[in-house]
């Protein structure tokens, strides 16, 4: 059987952050709910409003809920009053200071919470599902991803076994922790039950080199090259230039003039 991890769990702290940002142990099962109540309540409040994330950050008595999304405009609303109704909403459940800050989401494409729930809408409104995954794919090449892959499951088509299928663009290299994988799913209610959708986008890979970065280190490979060939040859060209400035030798003695010189 295989053993599944989530791809978000195994890079937390390494390339991707959590979404909830405290640390009291102490309170830690009561906050966990709260969390899981304020995204509810913010899914359910802005169903159509493209809602990629929900992090929530907590100092003392103070929350700050940060929304990242597609449609800023639908969230904010006419001069403010959606976002101001949310955070008193908020306000009102947990009894703390609220901050309320929207982020945009530039590509939503290549966003996997996105495309999954978009998956979903279609599917929710009989478009075939293979014709939904291939769309979906055909955008998130369009925005240059490196990989993708989308599975359904469920009772595809109305069939009445259920199964899975998925479509694959690229690589997704899920095992690789330097590898930025985005992961999100999203249900499909239908009229023959519900379909599960899971997308995976791996978008960049960090700790990589460039190719400027390859074509320098090739540079001072060769100069550290050089450097080393012209060291090994220094002592070479000394020992040239020392033999050839060495004075001539003195004259052998001849041994008749050893015999001579013994006489005298």
């Amino acid at each position: 059987m295989g053993q599944k991890v989530h791809p978000n769990a195994t890079r937390l702290g390494y390339i991707h952050d959590w979404d909830s940002r405290w640390f009291p142990l102490k309170d830690a099962p009561r906050l966990i709910a709260e969390d899981a109540m304020i995204r509810r309540l913010v899914t359910e409040r802005f169903k159509f409003a493209s809602i990629g994330k929900v992090v929530i950050e907590r100092a003392g008595n103070f929350l700050r809920v940060i929304l990242h999304t597609a449609r800023p405009g639908m969230v904010i609303g006419r001069r403010g009053v959606d976002i101001e109704g949310l955070k008193t909403l908020l306000e009102d459940r947990t009894g703390r200071k609220v901050f309320v800050n929207v982020l945009e989401i530039k590509n939503p494409d290549a966003d996997a919470a996105l495309v999954a729930e978009s998956i979903a809408f279609q599917l929710e409104r009989r478009v075939n599902h293979r014709r939904a995954m291939k769309r979906a794919i055909e955008r998130a090449k369009s925005l240059r991803v490196l990989g993708i892959k989308i599975m359904c499951s469920g009772r595809l088509g109305g069939a009445e076994i259920a199964r899975f299928e998925w479509l694959k663009e690229g690589r997704v290299p899920t095992s690789v922790f330097r590898a930025d994988v985005d992961y999100g799913t999203a249900e499909a209610k239908t009229v023959m039950g519900k379909v599960g959708i899971k997308v995976w986008i791996f978008k960049k890979e960090y700790f990589t080199k460039t190719k400027e970065d390859l074509i320098n280190e090739i540079k001072k490979t060769k100069a550290q090259e050089t450097d080393i060939a012209q060291k090994e040859e220094a002592p070479l060209a000394t020992l040239a230039v020392a033999a050839e400035e060495k004075p001539p030798s003195s004259q052998a003695v001849k041994p008749e003039d050893s015999k001579n010189e013994g006489k005298v």
